[in-house]
């Protein structure tokens, strides 16, 4: 099997140069993240080589492939320019680093960003085999895994999210939010730097979708879908090895042992309003104002990468960064002592690395970054175990480096006291923060990051293949068939709603179709049968829609019991229902709170029902709700169930499996036939012995033996059951 990365750009730079084409590998960002896991893993990478007119492109293909192993992905000009540019840049950039005002929603952008991603599709469908492993990446690419799971619907699919997830409040005002996160969801593990990430992630397709998780593990169609934490580390051994050299690091250290300097700062950011660059500038300039005794011992070494400059916002914000280290260099330099040594590019290896280990202080403030491998990469280099790191708590890292400075980076003078404490702070306490630090960053590194994804990945394609196997198959469901032909003792355990039928807006309208009528009488009707209606239902709707089919009913989850012929209904277990006069006030409180929502009184349970609410609404109140109820029923015999867009509470002395257990399983069955569609179904699943057939309607993981995928699975095959009957009811008659 082979392993794809998939990225955006391919990590190599192409300039054309005469007649040919001089290819040079890229430096930075995903091209050095992934570059040591392209090598080990003999992987191939695709990705778009930038804009290529279309006469050079095979020549230049056959070069990416044969020098580098790279299969890139050619898109027109203008396609190219609205999907990047456009779409990737101007929408999702400034949206999931949570900069709503600066994004923008042009329909002609996402048209192009979704074909480009299907151009994407199409090229890796080329190359890639059945069984292949594709790993895509970051935000350019978010409907990737979905074509690509229509195109090879067996393949491998991992997805990893380089920059911050937006909270779903954020989300919510893009127009294509729904077709991103089912993009995402063609993948079978999505992978994120931090929990915050990935939990709005997860809020958001529970509120959006009404897709809910257990463990951050969910059900898609037919398969299962995994989303984890993967902090992205560095290369921990090659900063901690390497030594600057050359006459790079001289003038790093030129700058640093400049006349009268005492001690340095340094950030490295790329052009980007989200970096918190003039923040950053404004905070030392601050810290020069309210600590005057550093004037002239300090000095601040900001690199600066170019980026977007053409585009009118990055353009500003590259005067306003100008304007401000001019204005403190004029305030507080003097002939002899700048106090912002200012670089406008990108900086080498080396002279990284000698900034590295020259520096006292890193500022690293971004006001919202998605790891930032910056702050990492400078406690690596330090192999004295000296310097201080000041993190701003808006980036990722700062999740997992809490022995830094952490700094709120809207906060100017808390960031200008955290440099004084930096400049200020004795050895011991600099070792004894960076120490833990370090040991993180050398266990947690780059090869162990990209090791413990694609690990996880793995698991997560072996666990869909074992639910896909639960998926009843023409095989298995002829299986059952003839082991009900068989049978002469057979019992029938059928839940309704969800399982009969479909789920209504208004849960006391949801009427049986004569489909279902008359398939369970057809069902009743054989002397062979025991049919038993086991339902969360009052016992009154069940009595006026079934009473007459010859079937047991069986109410509110086992609490109310009613046999054919028998016009009575039988308690299960005497109750105390006094609880409901302190259970019924919360709920009301919130009917008020959620328009749309409703109280369903049973005798033994109360309901709160959601499914005309929207989902963003109900599901965050139902979390609410159910949070609240456990609290509240702490230590009593009261059970909190939270079903298909309900809340539901009851006593725990009776259930579906209790029901099963007291009532049913003593009896000599020779065929058990059960069918549920949640989890109030589970507790049946589980009690049932091992020959018995249990189907949970939904892909889920269940106690069930099988999975179906809807409600109209059911009655196909009840509809088997009843054909069964007629051919044996015929047989018979022929005999006589």
């Amino acid at each position: 099997m082979t392993l794809f990365l998939v990225s955006n750009r391919l990590p190599v730079s192409i300039r054309r140069r005469a007649s040919r084409y001089d290819l040079q590998p890229s430096v930075g960002g995903l091209a050095s993240g992934l570059g040591s896991v392209y090598r080990e893993h003999h992987a191939q990478w695709v990705g778009w080589p930038g804009d290529v007119p279309p006469r050079s492109r095979r020549v230049l293909a056959k070069r990416l492939r044969s020098e580098f192993g790279y299969l890139p992905v050619f898109l027109p000009t203008e396609l190219s320019r609205r999907y990047y540019g456009g779409f990737s840049n101007g929408t999702l950039w400034p949206l999931f680093h949570s900069f709503s005002t600066y994004a923008r929603y042009a329909p002609a952008d996402w048209e192009a960003y979704r074909e480009a991603n299907e151009t994407f599709a199409e090229r890796i469908a080329e190359v890639a085999g059945p069984r292949d492993t594709i790993w895509v990446h970051d935000y350019h690419l978010l409907l990737l895994p979905r074509l690509l799971r229509e195109r090879m619907p067996d393949a491998r699919i991992g997805f990893f999210l380089h920059v911050p997830f937006p909270p779903y409040d954020v989300l919510r005002v893009l127009p294509w939010q729904r077709e991103i996160l089912e993009g995402l969801l063609g993948a079978d593990l999505i992978g994120f730097h931090t929990y915050d990430y990935a939990q709005a992630f997860l809020g958001s397709l529970r509120r959006s979708l009404g897709v809910d998780n257990e463990l951050g593990s969910l059900a898609w169609g037919n398969r299962s879908v995994q989303v984890d934490v993967f902090p992205m580390g560095v290369d921990f051994a090659r900063y901690a090895r390497d030594r600057p050299r050359g006459t790079a690091a001289e003038r790093i250290a030129a700058l640093v042992r400049g006349p009268g300097v005492q001690k340095t700062i340094f950030s490295v950011s790329r052009l980007d309003y989200t970096k918190g660059i003039p923040e950053q500038v404004e905070a030392y300039g601050r810290f020069l104002e309210r600590y005057p005794t550093w004037r002239g011992k300090v000095v601040y070494l900001l690199a600066v990468v170019p980026s977007r400059e053409i585009v009118q916002q990055y353009a500003e914000l590259k005067r306003t960064i100008d304007e401000l280290v001019g204005r403190i260099n004029s305030r507080y330099g003097s002939m002899v002592h700048t106090p912002i040594r200012y670089v406008y590019r990108a900086l080498s290896d080396e002279e990284l690395l000698a900034l590295y280990r020259l520096s006292d202080v890193a500022l690293v403030a971004p006001l919202r970054d998605g790891m930032n491998l910056v702050a990492k990469e400078y406690l690596a280099a330090r192999t004295d175990g000296r310097g201080v790191l000041v993190l701003s708590e808006m980036a990722g890292s700062a999740k997992e480096l809490t022995e830094a400075l952490l700094v709120n980076p809207n906060h100017v003078d808390e960031m200008a006291d955290a440099l004084h404490a930096a400049l200020t702070m004795p050895a011991e306490e600099q070792v004894r923060r960076n120490e833990p630090m370090r040991r993180r960053l050398a266990e947690h590194d780059l090869k162990g990051w990209a090791s413990s994804f694609l690990a996880r990945l793995d698991e997560t394609r072996k666990r869909s293949e074992i639910l896909a196997v639960r998926f009843l198959s023409p095989s298995a469901r002829s299986a059952i068939n003839e082991a009900y032909a068989r049978a002469e003792r057979r019992l029938l355990l059928l839940d309704y709603d969800g399982t009969l039928v479909s789920f209504s807006d208004q849960p006391r309208q949801a009427f049986p179709t004569p489909l279902v009528v008359e398939r369970l009488k057809a069902l009743a009707a054989s002397p062979r049968n025991t049919v038993v209606l086991l339902s969360g239902r009052r016992k009154e709707d069940l009595e006026a829609w079934f009473g007459g089919l010859g079937a047991v009913l069986v109410a509110e989850h086992g609490a109310w019991t009613r046999s054919p012929g028998d016009s009575r209904w039988e308690p299960t277990v005497v109750l105390d229902d006094r609880w409901k006069e302190r259970i019924r006030p919360l709920l009301q409180l919130f009917v008020d709170r959620v328009p749309g929502s409703s109280i369903e009184e049973k005798d033994h349970a109360l309901a709160w029902h959601f499914r005309r609410v929207a989902a963003s609404t109900g599901f965050a109140a139902a979390a609410d709700l159910t949070e609240a109820l456990t609290n509240l029923t702490a230590n009593s015999d009261l059970h909190v169930l939270l079903g298909s867009k309900v809340v539901e509470i009851k006593s725990s002395r009776f259930s579906k499996g209790i029901y099963f257990t007291t009532r049913l399983a003593e009896r000599p069955w020779d065929f058990i036939f059960a069918a549920g569609d949640d989890w109030t179904d589970e507790s049946l699943f589980e009690v049932l012995p091992p020959t018995a057939v249990s189907v949970r309607v939904g892909f889920t993981g269940s106690a069930a033996r099988y999975n179906v995928g809807s409600a109209e699975d059911v009655l196909a095959l009840l509809q088997g059951f009843s054909r069964i009957q007629d051919v044996a009811s015929a047989r018979r008659k022929e005999t006589r």
